[in-house]
């Protein structure tokens, strides 16, 4: 069973695969090359770049980034070359489900494998400056705002089924696959900045990223909603001159791709706020041990001063002062 279309449209009628089936998602594959192209090549420059880290010797890369970079450019190969690809542009449901892997769950899994990290700790030292430079640069910052990078994830399927992208990604095989790529780069322009495990050019506290993700789940219901009970047909002309026999009605295909992107792209948020959460925990852990490290110094060289200047009792009583005094983070509460 092929799941090439020969055409989007045919006059003479429907031309492309078989009704769909649940076995499908395993058993039927079309191939795209960009895609398995950059996969490849993104998966073997990670590898390499790992190995590099690693004979290093300074620190070794953590085995859970390279499964979860691999395992984004698998997912982008299944969504778009399994039976999900060969029906995306035969059922609304298909793309619809196609949609949300696309831009929130390819997307995550990338940069949770912090791959700008490893390109920036693999590189020679010349180049590990432009590299951090450029991140530096105004349009990174901006770029990288709150507000912009969180525009890039909740504009696109807004504009994605409500402007002509829609139709152009169905009845073009270029629009296709330019559609493949951009969602993926949509992404990853939002959840770079908001995971922060790369270098990044503007930061902002994760709690901002937790408001963030409450917003996305009301766009996302919202566009679900408008999709359900809107009564308007998303490329309907393309859908009708397609002509397939088989299968939902049109109404009924778009309902349950409507249904699908509000479940799925509120589900897939889920495991986004627990790496936020476990990145916040991370982090905070690393702001105490460096507070514990640098009160500990203090302390020492005040003992050291102490026992020079022949005072070993207001050595005692320095040690005594509250850490919270000279916690950076607390002690303007303290008058301090």
């Amino acid at each position: 069973m092929s799941g090439r279309m020969d055409g989007a449209v045919q006059t003479l009628g429907y031309s492309g695969p078989p009704p769909w089936q649940w076995s499908d998602l395993a058993t039927s594959w079309t191939a795209e090359p960009l895609v398995l192209t950059l996969s490849v090549l993104l998966g073997a420059w990670y590898l390499l770049a790992v190995r590099t880290v690693n004979r290093a010797g300074d620190e070794t890369w953590q085995p859970s980034r390279t499964a979860a970079f691999l395992g984004g450019l698998l997912l982008w190969i299944w969504a778009t070359c399994s039976g999900l690809g060969v029906y995306d542009r035969i059922l609304f449901t298909d793309r619809a489900v196609q949609v949300v892997l696309l831009l929130m769950v390819v997307p995550l899994l990338l940069a949770l494998g912090a791959p700008v990290s490893l390109l920036v700790e693999s590189s020679p030292q010349r180049r590990r400056e432009r590299i951090l430079r450029a991140l530096r640069s105004r349009p990174s910052k901006v770029l990288m705002f709150p507000a912009v990078s969180t525009a890039l994830l909740m504009a696109p399927p807004w504009l994605l089924y409500f402007t002509p992208w829609y139709e152009e990604s169905v009845s073009s095989a270029f629009g296709n696959v330019l559609l493949h790529l951009a969602l993926v780069l949509l992404g990853l322009a939002y959840f770079w900045p908001r995971l922060q495990l790369d270098p990044v050019g503007h930061e902002y506290p994760h709690l901002v990223g937790l408001f963030i993700t409450f917003a996305e789940v009301i766009f996302d219901a919202g566009l679900g909603i408008v999709l359900i009970y809107g009564g308007h047909l998303v490329a309907e002309h393309y859908y009708v001159a397609l002509g397939r026999p088989w299968g939902p009605s049109l109404a009924q295909d778009q309902t349950w791709g409507g249904n699908a992107f509000w479940v799925l792209g509120d589900l897939v948020g889920l495991p986004f706020l627990a790496a936020l959460v476990r990145r916040m925990v991370v982090q905070g852990r690393e702001e105490t041990k460096a507070v514990d490290a640098e009160l500990d110094a203090r302390f020492e060289a005040a003992a050291a001063q102490a026992r020079a200047e022949g005072r070993p009792e207001e050595d005692e009583e320095a040690g005594m002062r509250p850490w919270w005094l000279d916690d950076p983070n607390l002690k303007h509460r303290y008058g301090g």
